[in-house]
């Protein structure tokens, strides 16, 4: 299963994360299927391919928690239409 996930990048106290699709059973620093955007929390800034973010929802891909605050924060769902509901599994 893939999923959007952080993938850490910068240094010691300068942090930035870039928004990756990667498969569940890799580690969090592992090979990305798909760079779909970036998120620098210092600034606030956050830079979004809205039509890779589109498909992978239709491809079978649920956000993380964290991811998927940020893209409420960057009100992508009311952009484009979706819902980004977190399938839980019990």
């Amino acid at each position: 299963m893939v999923k959007p996930r952080l993938k850490r990048h910068g240094k010691k106290q300068r942090v930035t994360y870039r928004i990756i699709a990667i498969d569940t059973q890799s580690r969090r620093e592992g090979k990305a299927i798909e760079e779909v955007g970036f998120y620098n929390p210092r600034k606030e800034q956050t830079q979004l391919d809205l039509f890779a973010i589109v498909t992978l929802p239709k491809r079978g891909a649920q956000s993380t928690a964290t991811v998927r605050d940020i893209l409420k924060r960057a009100e992508v769902p009311e952009q484009i239409g979706i819902s980004l509901q977190l399938k839980i599994e019990f």
